[in-house]
């Protein structure tokens, strides 16, 4: 198993970014949510809030972030509707109402979920009040300009925010510190990582892992792995006997050799996720629950 880079609780990563952990490291968090407080004045941006499972933890390091930086949080933006991401929005809200009972709260940003979402989670209604993001969107405090990016696949209503004094991209779940990403829609995904690729960032600052310090090299990554795992799909199709139908986990098999026939569940379902792109592309088939190539002429 890989080893994962060590990452402080607290992190100053420029002169208007400090990183800090939300204390739920795991195996699909890595070290654990990164959240980011944003700005150089004494009203800030908090990008993600962490899990609720761990808020208590996490409020206790936000608000001596906050007391050092004699800073409270006037805008706090939910990159996704995740409960590692969204689950600490209440807590926070907490910490600053106590902290100051006279002041405003914080308004809440997300982006909406698309209406034919078929992931009916508890976790988004959590939010009392939230206001509705839009795609190239800015929220600008005093140091820093974010640009909204909206960026589904992982999840529908997924946004990216690009930092204009750094060009740096903050990539919530589309891009990983260390790792791949999952994802719900793998069309739309490829398409959002081609267009935050056409941001030609300097930096990326990820919902997870450490800081990435060449965007372009690692995005790129993201689209060839993916691609090459697409070639693999095809090319299995094309090359069966006679080129029979085949169901899923006969593609798994011939792809996944070298992975524990334990993990062959969730290999199908990333490579589910390639064949319903290969069919929106036109490029295979779908009858009686196998999949064919198609043959253009």
């Amino acid at each position: 198993m890989t080893t994962l880079t060590a990452i402080p609780l607290i992190s100053r990563l420029s002169s208007r970014v400090i990183r800090i952990l939300g204390c739920n490291p795991g195996p699909m968090t890595l070290q654990g949510t990164n959240t980011y407080l944003v700005g150089t004045g004494n009203k800030r941006v908090l990008i993600d809030s962490g899990d609720e499972d761990t808020s208590s933890e996490y409020t206790k390091i936000l608000k001596d972030v906050l007391v050092e930086e004699n800073a409270t949080i006037e805008h706090l933006i939910v990159t996704h509707w995740h409960c590692d991401h969204i689950g600490g929005v209440s807590a926070v809200q907490k910490l600053l109402q106590l902290n100051d009972p006279k002041s405003s709260p914080p308004t809440v940003w997300k982006f909406p979920r698309s209406s034919d979402d078929l992931y009916d989670e508890d976790v988004e209604k959590s939010l009392a009040v939230w206001t509705p993001l839009m795609d190239n969107q800015r929220i600008e405090i005093e140091g820093a300009k974010l640009k909204v990016s909206h960026t589904p696949g992982h999840t529908t209503d997924h946004v990216c925010l690009i930092l204009e004094e750094e060009n740096a991209l903050f990539s919530g779940d589309c891009i990983l510190g260390e790792t791949t990403a999952v994802f719900e829609n793998l069309y739309d995904y490829i398409l959002s990582l081609k267009k935050i690729l056409g941001e030609n960032s300097t930096l990326i600052y990820p919902g997870h892992g450490p800081v990435v310090s060449d965007p372009n090299k690692k995005i790129q990554a993201y689209i060839d792995h993916r691609k090459k795992r697409e070639e693999q799909i095809l090319t299995f199709l094309k090359n069966k006997r006679n080129q029979e139908p085949s169901d899923v986990m006969e593609i798994v098999e011939s792809m996944y050799q070298d992975t524990p026939k334990n993990l062959w569940l969730a290999a199908a379902n990333n490579v589910n996720h390639h064949l319903e792109k290969l069919l929106k592309e036109k490029k295979v088939s779908f009858e009686n629950d196998k999949w064919s190539v198609v043959h253009h002429s």
